[in-house]
């Protein structure tokens, strides 16, 4: 009979090792939140203004992932235009991935997926706010991996309100991944507004792939 793991228990250690997963530290591999990001408009930075001030507010309490979602991830999904046609939001998908040479299921729900033409173009994953954004990427690369694409890259993006990440993975032989810089909140300026820069650059590679 087979063992069945919830991938919220799954280590990074665990699914590098099962997918025999690898990372990329060579910058060039992960370009798409580097280079030829759209331009925000005046009246995006007074939404991200806005948006980081309200949470921080909120920060002083303790949050639950469905608060950083609304007051968090919704405005930033809109203002990229991910939260319209032709993306399918798709909350709460169940993935099982059955490990035949371990005799294990790992079962999981992804927190939101962004569906175009078919495929994944965005995972994204949520914890709430006191956790480390990078409690989520274990999870996170575990559905990237069960994601249909093989000939294009699946994106992900990982936050936890004050945190935010990126990660591209491709699966090639064997699969590889990498990750953006850590975007914060709480760094001077607002990191909201190069967040939302490299998902308008996402959003333009779904479209013309």
């Amino acid at each position: 009979m087979s063992q069945i793991i919830q991938a919220r228990d799954l280590s990074l250690r665990i699914v590098k090792e099962r997918f025999d997963l690898q990372q990329v530290w060579n910058s060039q591999f992960f370009l798409e939140w580097q280079k030829d990001l759209p331009a925000i408009t005046d009246f995006e930075k007074q939404w991200l203004d806005q948006i980081r001030a309200d949470f921080l507010s909120l920060a002083e309490d303790s949050l639950h992932e469905e608060v950083v979602k609304l007051f968090v991830l919704a405005p930033l999904l809109s203002l990229a235009g991910l939260a319209r046609f032709p993306f399918l939001p798709v909350a709460e998908k169940q993935v099982e991935i059955v490990l035949e040479d371990e005799d294990e299921i790992v079962r999981g729900r992804i927190d939101l997926m962004l569906l175009h033409r078919r495929l994944w173009a965005i995972v994204i994953e949520s914890k709430r706010k006191g956790l480390s954004v990078t409690e989520a990427l274990p999870q996170a690369l575990f559905y990237m991996m069960n994601s249909p694409n093989h000939d294009q890259p699946t994106f992900g993006f990982v936050l936890n309100g004050t945190e935010f990440l990126f990660v591209k993975l491709v699966k090639q032989n064997p699969p590889q991944y990498a990750l953006s810089r850590l975007f914060s909140l709480i760094n001077p300026g607002n990191d909201l507004y190069e967040v939302l820069s490299v998902l308008g650059s996402l959003r333009e590679i779904a479209l013309t792939t």
